[in-house]
């Protein structure tokens, strides 16, 4: 005999709950603002990622503050926060941790590697080999650790912030597309604004920014974390949003017949049912930070590159007409209907 399962909607957010999650959210993106001049981009989709449980890839070009960002916003949280630059010679145990062997005792121990930490910053991850880079997966997605065949769960909440150099490709492996389809978001951080500029140039002048800046106080704690991602997961996402999530990612995978063969020629595969769910995901944690405990159409769009850009694959004749992803997600958003 076949039982069939019942689904229990979850209990909807209450106007208390919603107002004193945008307190603390206004709290840490305050704090986050002290310390790194604009980059609001930046700012939302590490937000978002924490708050939807997933991992960030921020790309840029150096110098563009992504470790301050990071390091920042775990202080924020009062998190532990730890820093691995990833070169061709990293070896798994130097990110996951080792036995070490102890003469005293005549046993080996076991040191925690730093990727046992809330907030864990990969410095250009695509310089880190296959093999350290298979070690990441199993963190990023398992949530855990294998050291001499012993588990070890990772801290709770547990974020990856992994950078990427776009420029330089001497010395680099490129991203496996398992492993790039892990991260919830991929956001592309560019050049400051001129008077953002300015200002980073006034801190540093009177000693608010910089080495000898004093260390940022925390304004919330990690269980206020944990709190504001059970919360994002009771948010009310309406049947005809789902659809239209469903709808955008399979138009990726049938671009030339929506778009015509032109545009469709570019488009070697699209989106796996993981973009669908990175939509799901990151729109209930948009919609929080919006004060709101319904997803609305314009959290998906405002989305959109983010949860997308690293889950296209474009072919050699978009790279050599110079087709970016954007162009073609912005396209798939202009055909589909909006609910």
């Amino acid at each position: 005999m076949t039982t069939t399962r019942t689904v229990q909607p979850s209990t909807p957010l209450t106007a208390v709950e919603v107002a004193q999650a945008s307190d603390a959210i206004d709290r840490i993106s305050t704090a986050f603002s002290s310390r790194v001049v604009g980059q609001e981009r930046t700012r939302t989709a590490l937000l978002v990622t924490l708050l939807a449980e997933g991992h960030v890839l921020l790309e840029s070009v150096p110098g563009l503050a992504k470790t301050l960002a990071a390091s920042t916003l775990a202080q924020a949280v009062s998190a532990e926060f730890s820093r691995i630059q990833c070169t061709p010679d990293l070896l798994p145990s130097d990110i996951i941790g080792t036995q070490v062997y102890d003469p005293r005792r005549h046993e080996f121990e076991t040191q925690l590697g730093p990727v046992h930490a809330n907030f864990v910053l990969l410095d250009e991850i695509n310089r880190s080999s296959a093999k350290t880079q298979s070690a990441l997966l199993e963190a990023m997605q398992e949530r855990q650790t294998s050291i001499a065949g012993t588990i070890h769960p990772l801290p709770t909440p547990f974020m990856v912030l992994a950078t990427q150099n776009p420029i330089e490709e001497e010395g680099t492996y490129l991203l496996p597309y398992a492993q790039m389809d892990r991260f919830l978001l991929k956001e592309v951080v560019d050049y400051p604004e001129e008077h953002d500029e300015l200002m980073v140039l006034d801190r540093i002048g009177d000693d608010t920014l910089g080495q000898h800046a004093d260390k940022l106080a925390p304004v919330a704690s990690i269980s206020d974390i944990v709190d504001l991602q059970a919360l994002v997961r009771r948010v009310y996402v309406d049947p005809a949003i789902r659809r239209y999530v469903v709808a955008l990612v399979r138009a990726t995978r049938h671009v030339g017949q929506l778009l015509g063969p032109d545009l469709g020629a570019y488009v070697e595969f699209g989106a796996s049912p993981r973009g669908s769910i990175s939509f799901f995901q990151a729109a209930r944690a948009m919609a929080v930070i919006q004060g709101r405990h319904y997803v609305i159409p314009e959290d998906i769009r405002e989305l959109r590159h983010a949860v997308l850009r690293h889950r296209i694959h474009l072919t050699f004749e978009a790279l050599a007409d110079r087709v970016r992803p954007e162009s073609v997600i912005d396209a798939v958003f202009r055909a589909v209907p909006t609910p």
